[in-house]
């Protein structure tokens, strides 16, 4: 049985130290898991969100949240610091670093019938959320945004974890100040690079690079590209890639094919433009790197505009993203029967050369992306 890195019976009395919320849930409760509301009973300022996953449910998926488990302590100096026993294949024990914005996996439990996570609690809500309530918007705030994001996934980058899901969703404020800082979360489909290269179809299509619709081996390159695309809807607020039919979304995403749609784009400097088109460059092996991506004028520099876009960014984001959750599911096990069907079309573009291995990881991803779609 897979024992998840977890803390065993000798120290399950400080997980009896935390209040549940029970009636008060982060986030609706996913395919195998809830997430809850707990505090700290001797220091009751202290409040957290306990993943909980049940067992039962998790049968035949547990490599999925060992790999999440893995991913997260790679992020999370308190784990280090409970000291507690790793596993023999806890090969950087006493390097465990932490990121201010990375949501960071502060205890790990597990008994009988379920395993808990207990998580740094962000309260800010979600990104596009944040914006739509703003008064004022700028790309300068744009800019300010996706710096942080590029500066977390960086440094996700330099630890060896590709994060393979990014989107607004997985954004958090940290709490509700006006300058709070954002937060990357849900390391569920998250990866550490082995051997510099992976082949399992994953990802939010939309957000999705192309080299991984194509099923060739990818690499970083893929998070950067999500971040491109996040880039370009929080300067119009609307997805550069849709379709209804999913062949043309991703036909759309293949090819690269977007536009800067007037009146819309109207307003946005060129120096936005070219930081998205580099970012979003179809040929993975020209696309930036976050480190390249902040060095752009666009992030380090003076080239993004102040004038407000908050009324036409507003609109657009409540009229595109208003089912995000919905949108968010995305019909994950027929995107997955569809990159399948494209994968046998010779005119689709996708590589002919995906072996049997790679198909048997798009049918086992194909469950995760439904779960992760509804968990968190």
């Amino acid at each position: 049985m897979t024992k998840y890195y977890v803390v065993h019976s000798n120290r399950l009395n400080e997980l009896a130290m935390l209040a549940f919320h029970k009636n008060l849930p982060i986030v609706p409760n996913g395919a195998f898991s809830e997430v809850r509301l707990a505090m700290n009973k001797e220091r009751p300022n202290e409040m957290y969100a306990v993943k909980i996953i049940d067992k039962k449910a998790l049968k035949g998926k547990e490599d999925s949240l060992d790999n999440e488990i893995k991913v997260l302590r790679r992020f999370s100096k308190s784990v280090k610091r409970s000291g507690h026993s790793a596993g023999t294949d806890d090969k950087n024990e006493g390097q465990w670093l932490t990121h201010p914005n990375i949501v960071q996996l502060l205890e790990t439990f597990e008994d009988k019938s379920k395993v808990y996570l207990i998580m740094e609690l962000v309260t800010g809500g979600e990104l596009f959320d944040r914006i739509v309530q703003k008064g004022s918007y700028t790309e300068k705030d744009a800019s300010h945004l996706i710096r942080q994001v590029l500066e977390a996934v960086d440094y996700m980058h330099e630890q060896g974890v590709v994060h393979r899901d990014l989107k607004p969703e997985n954004l958090l404020y940290y709490s509700p100040d006006e300058d709070s800082k954002i937060m990357i979360s849900d390391f569920g489909l998250s990866k550490i690079e082995d051997s510099g290269v992976m082949a399992t179809a994953c990802g939010t299509p939309g957000y999705v690079a192309p080299e991984v619709l194509a099923q060739k081996p990818y690499g970083k390159a893929v998070d950067v590209w999500s971040i491109g695309v996040i880039s370009y809807i929080l300067l119009c607020g609307y997805p550069p890639f849709y379709d209804e039919n999913d062949a043309n979304l991703f036909a759309q995403i293949l090819k690269g094919e977007f536009e800067f749609d007037a009146p819309y784009w109207d307003d946005i400097s060129d120096s936005a433009k070219n930081f998205i088109r580099q970012l979003m460059c179809v040929d993975a092996d020209k696309r930036y790197t976050c480190r390249e991506a902040l060095a752009h004028p666009w992030i380090s520099g003076n080239a993004a505009s102040s004038k407000n876009i908050h009324g036409t960014v507003s609109a657009q984001l409540k009229k595109n993203f208003a089912k995000s959750r919905w949108k968010q599911a995305y019909h994950a096990t027929a995107v997955v029967r569809q990159m399948k069907k494209m994968a046998l079309n010779s005119g689709s573009g996708i590589n002919q050369n995906s072996s049997k291995q790679d198909n048997s990881s798009i049918d086992y991803q194909a469950n995760g992306m439904a779960e992760e779609s509804n968990r968190l």
